[in-house]
């Protein structure tokens, strides 16, 4: 195959959610709305962790990274989505198609990691609370919020290496609304067996480790708890529910496309939308409202920010002080 064949397409055709007319305009208010309620939710956690001392605690710290990650999660392919529901023909250049790839697995694969660093610091405080703020110290947390981004590299690296160097000579239509890794891969001109399954593997590995070790830490910690009676293991108890409930919600659809590659694409688009827009909207809720401590420092920034009054007053205040 010569070279002017290899670098024949240069861009490809998204077919989106739905070919519906009558549905895009729907769907764009329906993702718009969705996609600001996103931004605005995580947001506030990572402001309301950052200014309140109270939640300056190893769980907060992984939980406002959390946020941030998700927010990096929505936006690698949503704006361009929320955006083609308003044209008739979605297309995107090869290089932004090769971007999104590498986005979506550095940034899906860092959250897997993440929530494993997570089940971490709920085992330490579970199975042994009087060491914790001995184990989980300042140095310890920034690690577990950096090998999730070096993972999430070292992925995404690895998946781009499968597929940049693919030719592309004809079709040019992915049956999604992102440059998803498996549909762009089956494009190519060459037999692509191999490589799914370098890819398969590759994801499959991920994602089946770190949920794997997700089962091991919160059966180890179900039982602490269960075979615990008191006031601080029935808050345990609730926050393991709501992380439970983040895992199964983020790796069921992740499991499902990549270690099980034989499902229907229109099945798989649904549960894209999932991974990539459910669950980052649903963790500001499971991680707020089930959360008294959250409550209360929003409630608390909420007063700051709504009587300008006092923050005008504390500031006047810290000024006289100092000029005394």
């Amino acid at each position: 195959m010569n070279e002017t064949n290899h670098s024949q397409v240069t861009e490809f055709v998204l077919l989106g959610l739905s070919t519906s007319q009558e549905l895009q305009p729907f769907l764009f208010v329906l993702f718009s709305v969705l996609y600001l309620a996103i931004l605005l939710g995580n947001f506030l956690i990572i402001l309301t962790v950052t200014s309140d001392a109270r939640l300056h605690t190893p769980m907060y710290f992984l939980l406002a990274n959390l946020s941030f990650m998700d927010v990096c999660v929505v936006s690698f392919a949503t704006p361009k989505m929320i955006a083609d529901l308003l044209v008739g023909r979605k297309t995107i250049s090869f290089q932004a198609c090769m971007a999104q790839i590498f986005f979506v697995h550095f940034f899906a694969g860092g959250e897997m990691v993440l929530l494993v660093s997570m089940a971490c610091d709920r085992y330490v405080a579970i199975c042994k609370p009087l060491h914790y703020m001995t184990i989980m110290s300042r140095h310890v947390c920034i690690i577990l919020v950096l090998i999730p981004w070096c993972v999430g590299f070292i992925h995404t690296v690895s998946q781009l290496a499968f597929t940049v160097n693919l030719p592309f000579c004809g079709p040019n239509e992915v049956d999604s609304f992102f440059c998803d890794l498996p549909l762009v891969t089956k494009l190519a001109c060459i037999d692509t067996y191999v490589v799914s399954l370098l890819i398969v593997a590759d994801s499959g590995f991920l994602s089946m480790s770190s949920f794997l070790l997700l089962v091991v830490s919160y059966t180890v910690i179900l039982i602490t708890v269960k075979n615990r009676f008191s006031a601080s293991m029935a808050k345990a108890r609730s926050t393991l529910t709501a992380h439970i409930t983040v895992v199964t919600l983020f790796f069921g659809p992740c499991i499902f496309i990549y270690v099980w590659p034989f499902s229907g694409y229109s099945v798989d688009k649904v549960l894209a939308v999932f991974y990539t827009i459910i669950t980052p909207i649903l963790n500001p809720v499971i991680y707020t409202l089930r959360n008294k401590e959250m409550k209360a420092a929003m409630s608390k920034l909420k007063n700051w920010y709504l009587q300008p009054g006092q923050a005008s007053t504390v500031i006047r205040n810290a000024f006289v002080l100092e000029t005394k």
